[in-house]
C-alpha cells in the first residue's frame, strides 16, 4: 500500500492533544481564570457604574449581570468541552468545522485581533510603570525631570515613557513564552494578589468611615418597582452590556480549557465566574462610595462619583498609595494581556505556521507587531478610528462560535478524530475542497453580515451588544441546515 504526502504540515508540539499529566487545572484554577477576566479597569468602571451612576435599579442590574454571566457559563462550557475532552486548542478543534486549511486562516482573524490588542494594552500597562518610574526619580531629586533630555518626545513619547514601553514589552515576553505551568501559576497568583488589594484597600476605606459607608451601601440598594414593565429594557441592556464584555474570551476559551482535569472541574470553574462577579460588585461598589465619603469629608471637589480607578488614585495625594495602587493595577492589565490577547495570538499562530513556529518564535512575532501598534497607537492609531475596524472583525467571533458548536454537538456528536484532524492528506475527514469546508465558511460570511450590521448600520446599533450572540445564531442555524444533509 503506497501511503499519500501530505499537502502541508499540521502539527507542533504546542498544539498537539495535551499530555494527561499536564491536565492539571481544576475549579480554582479557572476561578482565578475567570478572576482575572474581571479584575480590570474597564471591568471595576463597568461594574460600579452600572449599579452607581445610570440611576438603574439596584436589583435589576444585579440580575441582569446574573444572567449575562450564566450566558456566559453556558457558551463557554459548550466551546470548552471538546478541547478540554480532547486536549486541543480552539484553532486545532475549528479543522472541523472549517477545515484544516480555512481553519489556520479564520484563527488567524482572532489572532489578529489579540496581537492588536496586546499592543494597545502593553501601551497602557507601561504608562504605569512610567509613572512609578517618575515617582522614583522626582523623589530622588525634584528638579531632575526637568533637564531636557526628559523633555524631548518622539511618537508622543519621551526617554522614559519609551524604556517603560520596552521594558513591558520584553518583561511579557520573558514571562508568557515559558509555557502553560508558568501562565497558570501567574493566572493564579495574579488573581489572588489583586483580590487581596481590593480587599485591603476596602479596609483602608471602613475603618474609619464605617458607618457612613454602610449607610451610603443602604441608600443604593434600590428595589422599588424591579419588576415594573419599564425596567425590562434597563435588564436587557445590562444582559448585553455585561455579555458583551466577555463574549471576546468565549471563542477562544479551549485555549485554556485543554489544560482541565475533566467535564466536572471544568462545570464548577466556569461557575465560578458568578461568584467572581458578586464578590468584585460587591468590592468595586463599597469601594466607589467609600472614596466618595472619604473626598467629601475631606473638602475634595468632585462633579459625580468616581468610578474609574486611576481617577480615584489621582484624588488621594499620597505618593505610597499610588505606589502601591499602581503595583496591584499592573499585575491586573499584565494577566488580562496574557488570557485576552497573548495567548489566543500565539496559538493562532502555531497553527497558522506551525512548521515553522514555536512558542519562542511566535511569541517573538507578537511582540514584534505589538511593538509597532504601542508606537503608533498615540500619534497615528488613536486618531483614525481603527477600533471600528477592529469590532469589524471581531464580529467573525459570534458566527465562528456558533459554527463550532453545530459542528461538534450536532453533525459529529463530540467525535473528533485526533488522527484526521493532524492530517492533510487528500481524503482525510477533515481536508474537505483543498482544506476548506466550503458550507462553514458560507454560514460564516451570513453570520458576519447580521453580526456587523449592529456596528455600521445607525439603525441596528441598539443591538450592538447583542451582535455576538445575532452572528453565532445565524451561523449557527445556516451550518446546521447545511452540513446535516
Amino acid at each position: 500500500m503506497i501511503q499519500q504526502n501530505e499537502n502541508f504540515h499540521l502539527k507542533n508540539w504546542e498544539i498537539v492533544s495535551v499530555n494527561p499529566n499536564n491536565k492539571n487545572w481544576d475549579w480554582k484554577d479557572l476561578f482565578c481564570f475567570w478572576g482575572n477576566n474581571i479584575q480590570t479597569l474597564i471591568g471595576f468602571s463597568l461594574i460600579s457604574s452600572l449599579y452607581l451612576t445610570y440611576n438603574l435599579n439596584f436589583l435589576i442590574v444585579f440580575i441582569g449581570c446574573l444572567i449575562a454571566s450564566f450566558l456566559v457559563y453556558i457558551f463557554a462550557s459548550l466551546v470548552g468541552k471538546p478541547s478540554q475532552k480532547y486536549g486541543l486548542p480552539f484553532p486545532v478543534i475549528l479543522r472541523t468545522s472549517m477545515g484544516i486549511n480555512g481553519a489556520r486562516y479564520v484563527a488567524l482573524l482572532r489572532g489578529l485581533v489579540g496581537i492588536f490588542m496586546f499592543g494597545v494594552q502593553t501601551f497602557f500597562i507601561s504608562k504605569s510603570i512610567a509613572y512609578l518610574i517618575r515617582i522614583t526619580l522626582f523623589s530622588i531629586e525634584s528638579s531632575f525631570l526637568d533637564q531636557s533630555i526628559f523633555l524631548f518626545f518622539f511618537m508622543g513619547m519621551n526617554i522614559i515613557d519609551g524604556v517603560a514601553f520596552l521594558f513591558t514589552l520584553l518583561i511579557q515576553y520573558w514571562l508568557f513564552s515559558k509555557g502553560q505551568s508558568v501562565n497558570r501559576s501567574f493566572i493564579n497568583f495574579s488573581a489572588l494578589f489583586v483580590y487581596f488589594g481590593l480587599i485591603l484597600f476596602l479596609i483602608i476605606i471602613i475603618s474609619e468611615n464605617f458607618i457612613e459607608v454602610s449607610n451610603s451601601f443602604k441608600l443604593s440598594l434600590n428595589y422599588k418597582n424591579a419588576i415594573a414593565k419599564n425596567n425590562l429594557v434597563p435588564l436587557t441592556m445590562i444582559i448585553g452590556t455585561m455579555f458583551a464584555y466577555f463574549s471576546i474570551l468565549i471563542v477562544n476559551f479551549g485555549d485554556f480549557s485543554r489544560y482541565v482535569k475533566n467535564e466536572s472541574e471544568l462545570n464548577k470553574g466556569n461557575l465560578s465566574l458568578i461568584l467572581n462577579l458578586v464578590l468584585f460588585s460587591f468590592l468595586a461598589i463599597l469601594i466607589v462610595l467609600g472614596v466618595d465619603i472619604i473626598l467629601t469629608k475631606n473638602a475634595v471637589q468632585i462633579d459625580q462619583l468616581l468610578t474609574n480607578p486611576t481617577d480615584i488614585i489621582g484624588k488621594f495625594d499620597n505618593t505610597y498609595l499610588t505606589i502601591i495602587s499602581l503595583i496591584f493595577i499592573l499585575f491586573s492589565s499584565a494577566s488580562t494581556n496574557l488570557i485576552a490577547n497573548y495567548i489566543p495570538s500565539q496559538n493562532a499562530l502555531l497553527n497558522f505556521l506551525p512548521k515553522k513556529l514555536s512558542l519562542k518564535s511566535s511569541g517573538f512575532l507578537i511582540i514584534l507587531f505589538g511593538f509597532f501598534v504601542g508606537l503608533l497607537w498615540l500619534p497615528i492609531i488613536s486618531r483614525i478610528g481603527i477600533l471600528s475596524l477592529v469590532d469589524t472583525i471581531a464580529a467573525f467571533f459570534g458566527p465562528i462560535f456558533g459554527i463550532m458548536i453545530a459542528d461538534y454537538y450536532f453533525i459529529r456528536n463530540r467525535n473528533i478524530s485526533n488522527k484526521d484532524i493532524f492530517s492533510s492528506v487528500s481524503g482525510g475527514l477533515y481536508f474537505y475542497s483543498n482544506g476548506w469546508q466550503i458550507k462553514s465558511i458560507y454560514a460564516l460570511f451570513i453570520g458576519f453580515i447580521f453580526s456587523a450590521a449592529t456596528i455600521w448600520n445607525v439603525d441596528l446599533r441598539v443591538l450592538q451588544t447583542f451582535s455576538w450572540v445575532i452572528g453565532a445564531f445565524v451561523s449557527w442555524l445556516i451550518y446546521y441546515l447545511l452540513a446535516s444533509d
